[in-house]
């Protein structure tokens, strides 16, 4: 039986909830309620019971107050943060196991196709094939296998990975296995810890254009600011109080500087009446004015018992603080014909075009889980030899590195110890006020290294580069396991270091924000791209380079009119027409991209780059992100399929002997043409 829910109403309602664990409250009054298609970002800091909150509305833990009202049939799923998928079933057999019940309707359309043939049942068993066909149709019957391959390729999954057992996967596989289990069983309303912990940038972006077009509700705990910015619609803080905010998480912090500011000078003016108030009253309680005195101290009195407002609270905030101790030469890092790898490996990881970081630039290193990007940065400090070619650092470098595993701490030290490593003529006080400035207080600062969580181990590390003077900066991931307030704070900081950073990380909302140079490692075809400008301003000209130049807008990204034969262009040309194997930005693989003037691509000959405070915010336009973006993977995709096409055509220029092979060749280039149209009219209405 389908599920009862009514259009309109909400899909769940929270009413007054509160969570004590004995004498502790957790957080209390959370009065809210989740419509259909909400997308509702949950936001607070480490500790504050997000998680907690997301298993009372799943039903795993009773609240301590307060109640949880779910509509009739009310289909919710969850992604814990550190949960994966246990089976031993492969991938492509998880994937059939969430769409059961498309798998029971079409059994059934298959039983009563066989009941047709039947005269005295063929009227009644065509009525209930008619029915249960429209259902199967609705409900994507002839699509489901298509949903589940682009569902896994989307998060990560290679072709040759779905028939692999999920017990053969990764810790990280499997956490992607389950939630590819979790969107495709399309449930109404869809809880989300952490989504984006295991996927890599490309994974990410296809998460957000899939959260866009789906028809259920979201409720995400996320530290990844860009993924709130494009998913959120509304923002859930929690403190542990609890307010709501509408808008995505950019429109969210705007709100909540500015309510703070109001609620903190309605609070400083009710201060200053009642100080004028009391002056008055103890002038005048014993003179002349002594029943106007007692008048206003029977309402000052009511004022304080009823309507006396608290001081608006701000949450214990990093007080960080990067200082250079020595300015650096103008040239930082210049590479010359250089490769990243191992020489015992016989090739390199990628190849990197001739570059140079000047002072004061900010250069984000981005690419997929285990493209090279921390091999290059170990190059650049000759900690590991360069695999062909040169990198050369500037002078007067002094080099600070965050490393992304936290190889710099010593286990086996105290936070005093640690802290004393790099600051030996610091007393034990002083060390102890240091470390309170990183939220180590009390008892904290004798705990040993070992034992730390990994956002404690975040923020030590990040106390021990503090103290280098450093005026070169090696970031790698510096904002993993941080919660949203350190990671604002160290943007913050960020912005303001006179020195220059090399940054790598999966945060796009910090790249964003700090980044002048992207550098993109692709792995695909062994090379790093050079783009000049900020990570906004690099996605929308991947999408602009990816379309063909001087078309017309509605025209087909093959010149033809929407609707015809794509059969009069020349195999193996690509819908951009590119020759296949060039890249999507219009380049030969292997070679960098044409950069902008002033570019480090071009040895910096022209103006360098804008400075990155005129970048601290991403850009606003995010409808016309996503659509340039959907455009682009897309176009990728025709791409694709006119490679398949060109692949056929050559075999039918020498076809098999056998009949059959050639038939199903045939068959399979019809197949190929007719989802290639259709994706080209899909094309044709987004450039509308």
């Amino acid at each position: 039986m389908e599920p009862v829910i009514i259009w309109g109403m909400p899909l769940l309602t929270i009413t007054g909830l509160a969570k004590s664990f004995g004498p502790n409250d957790i957080f209390s009054g959370v009065t809210a309620s989740i419509s259909h298609r909400a997308r509702i970002a949950l936001v607070g800091p480490n500790g504050v019971g997000k998680t907690t909150l997301l298993r009372i509305l799943l039903g795993l833990e009773e609240p301590s107050a307060g109640d949880v009202q779910r509509s009739r049939g009310l289909q919710i799923d969850y992604l814990p943060q550190e949960a994966g998928l246990d089976s031993d079933s492969t991938l492509w057999e998880e994937g059939l196991h969430a769409v059961g019940d498309l798998l029971e309707m079409q059994a059934e359309l298959t039983r009563l196709e066989g009941l047709m043939g039947q005269p005295d049942q063929a009227e009644a068993t065509l009525e209930a094939y008619g029915r249960l066909q429209a259902r199967f149709e609705h409900r994507g019957g002839y699509t489901y296998e298509t949903r589940i391959k682009q569902t896994l390729t989307g998060l990560g999954f290679l072709p040759q990975d779905f028939q692999r057992p999920v017990s053969q996967l990764s810790g990280g596989q499997r956490t992607r296995a389950l939630l590819a289990r979790l969107l495709l069983s399309d449930p109404d309303l869809l809880l989300l810890d952490e989504p984006t912990n295991h996927l890599d940038i490309a994974a990410v972006e296809w998460l957000e254009n899939y959260l866009h077009d789906w028809d259920g509700a979201v409720l995400v705990v996320s530290h990844d600011r860009y993924f709130m910015d494009q998913v959120a619609q509304t923002v859930w803080e929690m403190t542990p109080a609890f307010e709501l905010y509408h808008g995505n998480y950019s429109a969210y912090l705007a709100q909540r500087s500015e309510r703070y500011a109001r609620q903190l000078e309605e609070y400083q003016a009710q201060t200053e009446f009642i100080e004028k108030e009391e002056e008055y009253i103890r002038r005048n309680i014993a003179g002349q004015n002594t029943r106007q005195a007692q008048g206003r101290r029977k309402r000052l009195e009511r004022l304080l018992e009823d309507s006396r407002l608290t001081p608006p609270i701000q949450q214990r905030r990093l007080r960080l603080d990067l200082q250079t101790t020595q300015r650096s030469g103008d040239l930082v890092l210049r590479t010359e014909n250089l490769s990243v790898g191992y020489a015992d490996e016989g090739r390199p990881l990628f190849r990197v075009p001739d570059l140079i970081l000047r002072r004061g630039e900010c250069a984000a290193l981005i690419g997929p889980n285990g493209a090279g990007k921390t091999t290059f940065l170990k190059t650049i400090l000759n900690q590991i030899p360069p695999y062909e070619g040169e990198a050369t650092l500037g002078a007067s470098l002094q080099i600070g590195y965050f490393a992304q595993a936290h190889e710099g701490l010593h286990p086996e030290l105290d936070l005093v110890e640690e802290i004393q490593t790099v600051a030996p003529r610091m007393l034990p006080g002083e060390t102890r006020e240091y470390l309170a400035k990183f939220l180590f207080r009390g008892d904290d600062v004798f705990k040993k290294v070992e034992v730390l969580s990994g956002g404690e181990r975040g923020r030590l590390a990040l106390a021990k580069l503090a103290l280098s003077g450093a005026n070169l900066l090696l970031l790698d991931e510096p904002t993993n396991h941080l919660d949203l307030p350190a990671q604002e704070v160290l943007q913050s900081i960020l912005a303001d270091f006179r020195g220059t950073i090399l940054l790598v990380s999966h945060d796009r909302f910090l790249i964003d924000a700090m980044a002048t140079q992207i550098w993109d490692v692709d792995p695909q075809v062994a090379t790093l791209r050079v783009f000049e400008g900020s990570y906004s301003e690099y996605k929308a000209a991947q999408a602009s380079e990816a379309a063909p130049l001087g078309r017309t807008p509605g025209t087909s990204p093959l010149g033809k009119t929407p609707g015809t034969s794509p059969l009069g262009r020349t195999p193996g040309t690509s819908p951009l027409g590119r020759t296949p194997g060039t890249s999507p930005l219009g380049r030969t693989p292997g070679t960098s991209q044409a950069a902008p003037a002033g570019s480090a691509a071009d040895g910096g000959k022209a103006a360098k780059s804008a400075p990155r405070e005129r970048r601290r915010g991403p850009a606003s336009n995010n409808a016309e992100r996503r659509r340039l973006a959907q455009i682009q993977e897309l176009e990728e995709r025709i791409a694709a399929l006119e490679r398949q096409l060109a692949a056929i055509s050559k075999q039918l220029e020498n076809p098999p002997e056998d009949p059959g092979k050639v038939q199903h060749l045939g068959s399979e280039y019809v197949r190929i043409e007719r989802q290639m149209d259709e994706m080209l009219n899909q094309w044709d209405e987004m450039m509308r």
